[in-house]
């Protein structure tokens, strides 16, 4: 209703009462401009083609209303192609849920935890596969020393290199998902926890060269309060990892992340080069005091409401209606692609502010192709604190300090807003070289 007063969105996801140290929330529902359940109804035809443009018009002017936002994150991270009807999109989701169903089935019988409402936090075999029957994971798994997978996995023989490297990572991702959003009351849950246990190491196993890494419980928890069907929120989160998991994919010498690093230094050294030689000065030239932000996307520099907002301001920008399209054909899925854009010119109106720009660029912002808003967010994070870095940063744990005490304290709209700016500005002295 316009002229109605803003309402806070924190109820929707709410904080347990001891934990008093959590970032203030900026985000609020604003009528007229917050995706509303209506406006996103009607944004559907008949059929169920999706208006995807004036979708992301509405998401830019004010985020999307809790109580719908994990099936607009279904389209705006690549799940679904707009251009679909509402029965292809339930005969997608049905297959889908099939495989995730089968994979779960093929892990349990290599580890009968999987799905069964627990977890583990402790290693459950050596790095040669021999068992291990530590007390804790015998507690935590109710399975017993005398249990018949522990009989089976002795019987067994040796086991394959791939099941080893994958048993091995269980229980890290246990103590991640043990760390993982326990300020809020939804993880008060065992179930709840259990659940994100089970996506991440049922993509561990799917994934052959990335497996686990720390940081992927920060990225896969949201899916999990979102979509209630763990199918559906596992999905959601493979969806989310085809743009991330490079920068945790290592080669043994390198991490993807650094790619990225060494973009937001070439960025800021264009767009800031005082800040730039100041922070080369301090031995930063490497940028890795910025590792983390890229890596979880923002996840501790926002409150749990905030960082939900901007992930969707954020996909809403990149958004490429030839997404779903370009995920189909490789990996995990051998499903046709329906309704496939491919081979058509794509529509600029169905695209995302950020990927126009990237369009009229010729699709490059770098010689790898164009580069994700998240690491000229993190350049306009540097410039907005650019006077404080160089006046109060003496040291590299100064500029940490000064970066960590903007928990809290950013405003997800304006970021975005800095960002664009600022990739602007860098497209327009790139074009100058």
């Amino acid at each position: 209703m316009w002229g109605a007063a803003a309402e806070p969105a924190d109820s929707y996801y709410q904080i347990r009462p001891e934990c008093t140290d959590v970032p203030n929330t900026r985000f609020k529902i604003k009528p007229g401009k917050t995706l509303s359940v209506r406006k996103w109804q009607a944004a559907f035809t008949p059929e169920g083609f999706l208006d995807i443009g004036k979708t992301l018009n509405r998401i830019q002017r004010g985020g999307i209303h809790p109580s719908i936002r994990g099936e607009v994150w279904e389209f705006l991270l690549g799940c679904y192609d707009p251009k679909s009807t509402f029965e292809e999109r339930e005969q997608i989701r049905q297959r889908r849920r099939l495989q995730y169903a089968s994979w779960k089935q093929e892990c349990k019988q290599m580890f009968p935890v999987i799905g069964s409402g627990g977890f583990i936090t402790a290693p459950v075999i050596t790095e040669k596969g021999q068992p291990i029957l530590d007390p804790l994971v015998l507690q935590e798994t109710n399975l017993g020393e005398n249990s018949d997978f522990f009989k089976e996995l002795e019987s067994r023989g040796p086991l394959d290199k791939k099941v080893i490297q994958w048993m091995l990572t269980l229980h890290q991702i246990g103590l991640d998902v043990n760390r993982t959003d326990r300020t809020l009351v939804f993880y008060e849950k065992k179930e709840n926890l259990s659940k994100l246990w089970d996506i991440l190491a049922l993509y561990a196993w799917i994934d052959n060269d990335v497996g686990y890494c720390q940081g992927m419980s920060d990225l896969c928890s949201p899916m999990i309060m979102l979509l209630e069907d763990e199918a559906d929120a596992f999905w959601c989160f493979e969806r989310l990892m085809r743009r991330l998991r490079g920068n945790f994919r290592s080669t043994g010498r390198s991490v993807g992340v650094e790619a990225q690093l060494t973009h937001l230094s070439t960025i800021t050294q264009i767009i800031d080069p005082k800040l730039h030689h100041h922070l080369e000065n301090l031995g930063g030239g490497d940028y890795l005091f910025a590792i983390r932000m890229i890596m979880v996307q923002f996840r501790r520099e926002f409150s749990f409401c905030d960082t939900l907002y901007l992930w969707e301001m954020m996909w809403g920008l990149e958004y490429d209606p030839e997404m779903y399209s370009l995920y189909e054909e490789p990996k995990f899925e051998g499903e046709r692609t329906e309704g496939s854009s491919k081979g058509k010119p794509k529509s600029i109106k169905q695209c995302g502010k950020y990927e126009r720009e990237n369009m009229k660029n010729g699709g490059k912002d770098s010689a790898e192709g164009p580069l994700p808003i998240s690491v000229f967010l993190v350049a306009s994070v540097l410039k907005d604190k650019s006077s404080k870095l160089m006046t109060e940063a003496r040291g590299l744990d100064d500029v940490v300090k000064i970066l960590n005490d903007i928990t809290g304290n950013l405003d997800a709209k304006k970021a975005c807003s800095g960002a664009m700016k600022i990739h602007k500005k860098y497209l327009k002295k790139q074009a100058k070289k």
